[in-house]
């Protein structure tokens, strides 16, 4: 997540270079078309070039638009992530009112949910951030699912149906310990449904032509035809724009893609185990994740 105000304008640049040297190609080329071939370089009206600029506003408002609001969600899903997990911790030390160890255990389960989702949103490897919270027994059985996090809220539910028996935990209190989990699975399932739901892809592959088409009306249109050199920087900052908010758009439509955009999944993640781990009393707290320059992942 960008959490500088100013992104730094080489950052910017070197998401869209190949896009920019592409429009300066395209500028040059038509540009020097009607010069040397004449008979070859049609006249295109500047108005074509101007309501293909305004179509293509419009798209780009519309992308970024949706795509903000995935993003959004996801940013919403992992806030009620944050408090559900709290909320687990409290809602057993208030319950359970002797020390137990399976209290213990559901919470390091916990910490190890939100870092197996974390690490499966982003299509990474789960078992390297586990191997200090579980044992090689439970990753054994964990390395038979699909899906890591459901199964360690399976983990959960068993430790829960443990105390239930010992009597350690009542109906009531059972019920509203278990209301929480499923809240956690439905968040899971709220951000796999975000990350599984691709954009159409057809929509953006019509945007990004319709830019290059843009600047090639632009650099065949004679009311444009001015100094080769101002006509290029004149194409390339046009266009600059446009390709800016498309890539905007591009990053925010997934949330969970491992980039400077993304919803700060690993920050989020440490920030639960932080409290988890001082609602325990242990003695080794993490330190919280640092900015990596002006983003937080």
């Amino acid at each position: 997540m960008i959490i500088n105000r100013r992104v730094p304008f080489k950052f910017l640049l070197n998401e869209i270079k190949v896009q920019l040297f592409t429009v300066a190609l395209l500028g040059v080329t038509f540009g020097l078309l009607p010069y040397y071939l004449p008979d070859y370089a049609p006249d295109i009206s500047i108005q074509i070039a101007t309501t293909l600029g305004i179509a293509i506003s419009i798209l780009l408002s519309y992308k970024i638009n949706q795509s903000y609001n995935r993003w959004w969600e996801a940013r919403t899903i992992w806030g009620a992530i944050v408090n559900d997990s709290r909320s687990l911790i409290l809602q057993l030390q208030l319950y359970v009112k002797t020390e137990n160890v399976d209290v213990a255990k559901i919470s390091h389960y916990q910490i190890g949910w939100c870092r197996a989702l974390e690490r499966s949103l982003r299509r990474q490897d789960i078992w390297p951030v586990l191997e200090d919270l579980l044992s090689e027994e439970e990753i054994k059985k964990l390395q038979e699912h699909s899906n890591v996090p459901l199964a360690i809220s399976q983990l959960q539910n068993g430790c829960l149906k443990k105390l239930y028996d010992e009597k350690l935990l009542n109906e009531f209190a059972l019920l509203q310990i278990e209301k929480t989990l499923n809240d956690l699975v439905a968040s899971m399932g709220r951000a796999e449904r975000i990350k599984n739901t691709v954009f159409p892809p057809t929509f953006g592959q019509i945007l990004h032509a319709a830019i290059y088409l843009f600047a090639v009306f632009l650099s065949l249109s004679s009311s444009f035809h001015l100094n080769i050199v101002l006509q290029v920087v004149i194409l390339i900052s046009v266009s600059m724009m446009f390709f800016f908010l498309e890539m905007l758009a591009h990053r925010l439509q997934d949330p969970f893609s491992n980039s400077p955009t993304d919803t700060p999944m690993t920050a989020l993640s440490r920030t639960i185990e932080i409290n988890i781990r001082q609602l325990l009393n242990e003695k080794e707290i993490p330190d919280p994740i640092e900015p990596q320059g002006f983003y937080l992942m």
